[in-house]
């Protein structure tokens, strides 16, 4: 496989995670080490401008999800966000290869969107099974996966094949936990409202 459309699937994936991070990494890479090249109209990312808007939007991203119920209305609004940011990052990431901008821009999209929708599915279990008390841990570790995912994207595209193998075992396994944990353990207002319906 061609390593920009690595790349492109590495960083595309976190997006749907957090839009703003994969974007910020990617600008910074192409802005100060060169591991990545952007092309117009996607070198905006990487000037001055382009990185202060994603370091402003990445700090209300990273305060919004770390609170219990703001990070479910912040879920909503990243519906659109997050694929299209992976939309965006696949596209930048294959820009000077021969695959279709139209095959890309689906591509990102669909990645980015359904490892958001996982995550969006999963969050409100995680509130209700502890009481929101997760909530900040869990949006710090998909804040480090993301991360790590896009740097490794980036640094060694044969490796994300991997990680991102990994990420999608991680994501269907911690959505089944969560799952039998409401099931044997639901929350008193749940076990108050069945008592009431027999």
């Amino acid at each position: 496989m061609d390593s920009a459309f690595l790349t492109g699937l590495g960083l595309a994936a976190p997006a749907g995670l957090n839009a703003y991070l994969p974007l910020l990494i990617v600008a910074l890479a192409d802005r100060i080490t060169g591991g990545i090249t952007l092309e117009r109209p996607y070198d905006f990312l990487s000037s001055t401008p382009g990185i202060l808007i994603l370091v402003l939007l990445l700090t209300v991203e990273l305060i919004a999800d770390k609170i219990p119920g703001v990070d479910h209305a912040n879920d909503l609004i990243q519906s659109a966000i997050r694929p299209a940011a992976g939309a965006a990052l696949m596209m930048a990431s294959t820009s000077d290869t021969s695959l279709s901008p139209v095959l890309a821009l689906v591509l990102g999209l669909v990645t980015a969107g359904g490892v958001h929708a996982v995550k969006a599915g999963t969050r409100p279990a995680v509130t209700v099974a502890s009481g929101g008390l997760a909530n900040p841990i869990v949006s710090t570790v998909e804040d480090m996966v993301a991360a790590i995912v896009a740097i490794v994207a980036i640094v060694s595209p044969l490796a994300v094949v991997v990680l991102l193998a990994l990420l999608v075992i991680a994501l269907v396994w911690g959505g089944r936990a969560v799952r039998r944990r409401l099931l044997r353990h639901p929350p008193a207002g749940v076990t108050a409202a069945r008592t009431l319906r027999r």
